[in-house]
């Protein structure tokens, strides 16, 4: 079982929670693309436009079954240690997934004025099919 993770690898603290991942992860569950590879998200049917709506999660055996957004983040959460009893009561106390979705979609959209932009895309070092830029295979 393994995942996909398309993430803003302009954004500095896109960037920085990825690299906590890959620690956390060691390339074990999570592969990742950065969403400025054009060519990478072609392969799976995801435009730049797509993207907008925020991170993306791709179940790699399934590539159906995708979550975007805050949705990513907490089926990430899930997927990691321990996590999925982290994220069952968050989701379990009343109003409070609406409210993490909002505060998520304030971040996405103001991520580059409050937290920064990179000069370059950051390529991570567990990329999807070990390619580095745009020649995945998947």
């Amino acid at each position: 079982m393994s995942y996909y993770v398309i993430y803003d690898g302009n954004c500095n603290l896109c960037v920085t929670l990825v690299q906590q991942l890959e620690n956390l992860d060691r390339g074990q569950l999570f592969q990742y693309i950065p969403m400025q590879d054009e060519e990478a998200l072609k392969s799976f049917g995801i435009t730049a436009k797509d993207c907008e709506m925020g991170m993306i999660l791709i179940d790699a055996d399934v590539q159906s079954h995708r979550w975007q957004g805050s949705d990513a983040a907490e089926e990430i959460g899930r997927l990691l240690p321990a996590g999925e009893v982290f994220v069952n009561a968050y989701r379990a106390l009343p109003g409070v997934k609406w409210v993490g979705s909002r505060f998520y979609e304030q971040i996405r959209d103001n991520r580059y004025p409050i937290f920064g932009k990179r000069r370059n895309t950051y390529q991570s070092v567990y990329p999807v099919g070990g390619c580095a830029t745009g020649s995945c295979s998947n």
